[in-house]
């Protein structure tokens, strides 16, 4: 099992995640993080941290959200590591805000 970064970080990207993380398993893009599946431990500890529950298992990720999974995999090979928690995009919303537009 791994840890996927899914819809509700794009153009969001709050990095409290980045923070907890014990192996360096998040990467980062111009709008969102991604859980690199090889290095991923499923500690768990990402979940908890992601104020717009944007993490699930894999095994939990939502139908509709399922082919982040693949993109997680493929942009983590691609893109540099985030090690240190950063200020958030101007365009990030609470979750409520997320919620009522889905």
């Amino acid at each position: 099992m791994t840890y996927v970064v899914t819809e509700y970080c794009d153009n969001c990207k709050y990095t409290d995640c980045v923070e907890v993380c014990p192996v360096e398993a998040f990467h980062e893009d111009d709008n969102m993080l991604y859980i690199n599946p090889d290095e991923c431990i499923d500690c768990d500890a990402c979940v908890p941290e992601c104020p717009v529950e944007a993490i699930y298992a894999d095994v939990d990720v939502p139908e509709k959200w399922q082919h982040y999974t693949d993109i997680n995999a493929e942009k983590s090979m691609e893109l540099p590591v985030i090690e240190e928690r950063k200020d958030p995009l101007p365009t990030a919303k609470t979750l409520d805000e997320l919620s009522a537009n889905n």
